[in-house]
């Protein structure tokens, strides 16, 4: 126990508001536990604040200018078009942001979660202390579920600044910048990459790997590759970035590409090049929890650490890093706690990343399939034999299954093109049903729609393809 100031007894503390934290604490709430929750920055975490939400704000609103400057093929035209960027930022911020992180703190509220400001520190496993600049009170807890989430990567040679930027800095841009150059060329910076080439920049794109977006499929890359093309973005791929340099207005680059130096002048340099854990100040290892070499906890399938009071969810824990999966995860800690028979099962775990043209992914792809010992084929039907995405004038892409040769048994899906978003959650949902391609094609779909293309799929993956 603390000595110095009288500790408040909790039943469930929450750490962390994000897309975790505050499903968990909700979720723990609904199932009749007193909760309160410990945020020391804003409601809603990195996601609703400065990630997922505000990226595909700035991502619309450069779909929208787009649109404006561009749509002579349905017969509209306009001239003179003009983007106020500080319109479009206060939009983001005050209709986008600031709408979903008050829809949660009311949300917490309404289930009785308390909320306490300040930054959580853990003195044992049954204790911690939640500080703020000018005071610390000490409270008492029976479960503990920590969502503290991570933050950006920085690299050696490119501390943050006023012209290197993180992604939270990318999305608090006060102009435009006539040119970006973008370290990393994952989910992050594609996304924001795409952004800012639809809102005008001129960007670069500087990826170590071999290939921009490394976790999906090539096939499906080369449409978000030839779509950079379109719009002028150069991707450096195999470069090495060495250093940023400052100055007055602008920053310049160094990197290495297959042994040769060069450098780029810019605007801004954004690095996106991954994410750390944010365990490293919380006093964990004063709780005894046992933490790995790259801050990540190792917990059971209910979302338990080696201390059995003490849960983790979300970025913290292995797996990929999504906000959908912290939620995902926080259910099933939550209703641990409340003794409830359940644990993770990450078979339908999507993965979107929202470039043009969006990309998704659900259950395993062909190639690990067969390295699972499945005997699989895929079935790929474009979205050009789709009406909808003719009447949208976006017929670039595809939705391919990956179905069991005995049975047709989805074993996993992927969709690049307008929409794929969306069109992942109903094969998602097959997925987790044990659904065959049978079944999809025997569900009636709407007509005229983008859905109608994973019914298309599955008639392919039988024989029995109409619209190919």
């Amino acid at each position: 126990m603390v000595v110095g100031d009288f500790a408040i007894e909790l039943d469930t503390v929450v750490i962390g508001s994000g897309p975790g934290g505050y499903v968990a604490a909700i979720r723990a709430a609904q199932m009749g536990q007193k909760v309160a929750i410990v945020e020391k920055e804003h409601i809603g975490g990195v996601c609703l604040n400065v990630g997922c939400i505000p990226s595909k704000a700035l991502i619309s609103a450069g779909h929208h200018y787009q649109d404006a400057m561009h749509s002579e093929v349905f017969g509209v035209t306009a001239e003179n078009v003009v983007l106020d960027f500080a319109k479009t930022q206060e939009w983001k911020d005050n209709k986008v942001v600031k709408s979903l992180t008050s829809g949660v703190e009311m949300l917490l509220k309404k289930h009785k979660v308390e909320i306490l400001r300040g930054e959580a520190f853990f003195v044992d496993e049954h204790d911690l202390r939640v500080m703020t600049e000018t005071n610390a009170q000490s409270y008492s807890f029976n479960n503990a579920i920590v969502a503290t989430g991570s933050r950006p990567i920085e690299i050696k040679g490119f501390k943050f600044g006023k012209r290197i930027i993180d992604s939270t800095g990318g999305l608090a841009l006060k102009e435009v910048p006539k040119k970006l150059v973008v370290i990393g060329g994952g989910y992050i910076g594609s996304e924001l990459a795409g952004a800012y080439a639809n809102l005008g920049a001129e960007v670069v794109i500087l990826e170590g790997a071999p290939s921009i977006l490394p976790n999906f499929e090539k096939d499906m890359v080369k449409y978000v590759t030839d779509n950079f093309k379109k719009k002028n973005v150069t991707i450096e791929t195999s470069a090495m970035a060495k250093e940023a340099i400052e100055t007055a207005d602008g920053v310049t680059v160094k990197y290495e590409v297959d042994g040769a130096e060069k450098s780029i002048d810019a605007d801004y340099v954004m690095v996106t090049v991954g994410r750390r854990p944010n365990t490293d100040e919380l006093g964990l290892e004063q709780a005894g929890v046992e933490v790995g070499e790259r801050g990540l906890i190792t917990v059971d399938a209910q979302g338990r650490t080696n201390k059995s009071n003490i849960y983790a969810i979300g970025d913290i824990v292995p797996g990929l890093a999504l906000a959908h999966k912290a939620s995902y995860e926080a259910k099933i800690a939550a209703e641990a706690i409340s003794g409830k028979k359940v644990a993770v099962d990450y078979k339908a775990m999507p993965a979107v990343c929202f470039t043009d043209p969006e990309l998704a992914s659900v259950g395993l792809t062909q190639a690990e399939a067969k390295a699972q010992g499945l005997d699989v084929k895929a079935s790929k039907f474009p979205l050009q034999g789709n009406g909808r995405a003719l009447s949208l004038n976006a017929t670039e892409g595809f939705v391919r299954l990956v179905t069991t040769k005995e049975d047709n048994v989805l074993v996993g899906a992927q969709v690049a093109g307008v929409g794929a978003s969306d069109i992942i959650a109903e094969l998602g949902l097959a997925l987790e049903a044990g659904m065959n391609a049978e079944d999809i094609a025997l569900t009636i779909h709407a007509h005229p729609s983008l859905a109608e293309t994973v019914m298309d799929a599955a008639e392919l993956a039988l024989g029995l393809p109409i619209h190919i």
